[in-house]
């Protein structure tokens, strides 16, 4: 009798068995199935960290320097995806123009770089402002204006739902396109070269290997910033307007400015990736603006999965490898991705993240 309510006392009760019976058998089962999905993304998400970080290190100190651009690719990309996951995969904005911040913040970059080596100012009315061959002015040149860009487009568009703002953020991306095409003081449709690197204090940004660290940190700062965003109030609001945008209503708060903010951020994260990658490739052109570019991004974050904090990097990494080893084998390398793509939407519906570290608790 003594060992059986010792045992009814502290072994069980130590498991939630005896308190709560078959519902603490339950909720055991429960907590070790959790603990053990967010050891799987946890470590799923510190590998995929951890290789973008140390292959490229790697391969510049053995003299790769191709690999650690490429890299530095990748990296762009993925925090142009990340832009682009907090309007889809967050908001359930359909964005099909978030192009044309990428293409803005690239010829910010372009244009900044063009009146600096030149030593002539962008324009002298009503006020002078002259280029500038610094990263960090250019990158808040780029967050301000893809913001505003994208504050005047989404009052517009966010009155709309379903294809209608998607035909409208595509038809806003679609005339800045043309606008750049036919703009012949900055290239036309022939592009914009880059003769100078943009500088950052207390760095050599033209350093390959150092110019990858500032990629990699800006994408990890903007998955910082959406991380934070979805975990406040904010977040919870963004959320449930995207869920049922009623019942937001109901409670009080209004969804409209709840999607505009998220949609304005969006833009910047997205318009800081198009600085960085102009000056990567030391050239910026209307492709940076086309559909074509828009489309990519949606493919990415479909590919890595919608709404994962690290899908937009798994489906950068996926798509940037296709395109470049497979790109180079054969001109028809696309018609892999559609099988890719394909496969993803009807067996991986939550994307490479969702295959390899498992549902969200919420899906």
């Amino acid at each position: 009798m003594t060992n059986n309510t010792y045992l009814s006392k502290n072994g069980l009760a130590k498991n939630g068995l005896a308190k709560n019976g078959p519902q603490g058998v339950t909720n055991a089962s429960l907590a070790t199935k959790t603990d053990s999905h967010f050891d799987r993304k946890g470590l799923v998400q510190i590998t995929l960290l951890g290789l973008l970080f140390l292959l490229p290190v790697a391969a510049y100190f053995l003299g790769h320097t191709y690999y650690v651009n490429l890299a530095s690719r990748m990296t762009i990309i993925a925090m142009a995806a990340v832009g682009l996951n907090l309007a889809i995969g967050y908001g359930g904005m359909v964005s099909f123009g978030h192009a044309a911040y990428f293409g803005l913040g690239g010829y910010v970059a372009g244009i900044s770089a063009y009146h600096a080596f030149d030593v002539t100012p962008f324009m002298t009315w009503p006020i002078s402002i002259p280029g500038s061959d610094s990263l960090l002015v250019v990158w808040l040149a780029a967050a301000v204006l893809c913001g505003l860009l994208a504050l005047a487009i989404g009052a517009i568009s966010l009155r709309t739902t379903g294809v209608y703002f998607i035909m409208i953020t595509l038809a806003f991306a679609q005339m800045i396109y043309y606008f750049a095409n036919s703009w012949p003081t900055y290239g036309g449709e022939d592009g914009l070269p880059i003769y100078i690197r943009n500088t950052l204090p207390l760095v050599d940004s033209s350093n390959a290997l150092t110019y990858f660290l500032i990629c990699f940190t800006g994408l990890i700062l903007a998955m910082a910033i959406t991380s934070r965003l979805m975990k406040s109030r904010f977040g919870a609001a963004l959320t449930m307007a995207r869920l049922n945008d009623v019942r937001l209503a109901t409670a009080g708060i209004s969804p409209y400015p709840i999607r505009l903010v998220a949609f304005v951020i969006s833009a910047a994260i997205t318009g800081l990736a198009g600085a960085l990658y102009a000056d990567l490739n030391g050239f910026v052109s209307p492709t940076m603006l086309s559909w074509h570019f828009s489309g990519e991004l949606m493919v990415i974050v479909i590919l890595g999965g919608v709404g994962r904090l690290y899908g937009p990097l798994a489906g950068a990494v996926l798509f940037v490898m296709m395109e470049t080893f497979l790109g180079g084998v054969t001109q028809y390398w696309q018609l892999f991705l559609g099988l890719v793509l394909l496969g993803v939407v009807l067996f991986a519906k939550h994307g490479v993240m969702g295959w390899l570290a498992g549902r969200e608790r919420n899906e």
